[in-house]
């Protein structure tokens, strides 16, 4: 006879700033994400990602192809957010040109 099975939740937190992340380490949703859609397996996420439980993985893996409308839309936001984030440091910090004048700041 099996024992009471109770529902185990799913180790996703969002910090302050609004970013998901498994559990208490850094590594975020989008990168569980990322590498699962690239055709990682939970094993090599794990062995990239040290920090994360395999148990944990399996279990966000499994909340995203439950809820993959939510979770694609939530990385869409942060695509857009991360997209506005760039085009405004480069407004305010020009890359064309960064590596000569890096180089020539250090050859200085």
């Amino acid at each position: 006879m099996l024992p009471d099975v109770a529902p185990e939740p799913v180790p996703l937190m969002t910090d302050p700033d609004g970013v998901v992340r498994v559990g208490s380490t850094r590594v975020t949703l989008d990168t569980v994400v990322a590498a699962f859609r690239t055709g990682a397996t939970a094993e090599e996420i794990a062995q990239q990602y040290p920090t994360l439980e395999l148990a944990d993985i399996y279990a966000v893996i499994t909340y995203y192809l439950r809820h993959r409308g939510e979770v694609e839309e939530y990385l869409r936001v942060r695509e857009r957010e991360a997209a506005e984030v760039r085009a405004e440091n480069e407004a305010r910090f020009d890359p064309v040109g960064i590596r000569e004048r890096l180089l020539a700041r250090r050859n200085g």
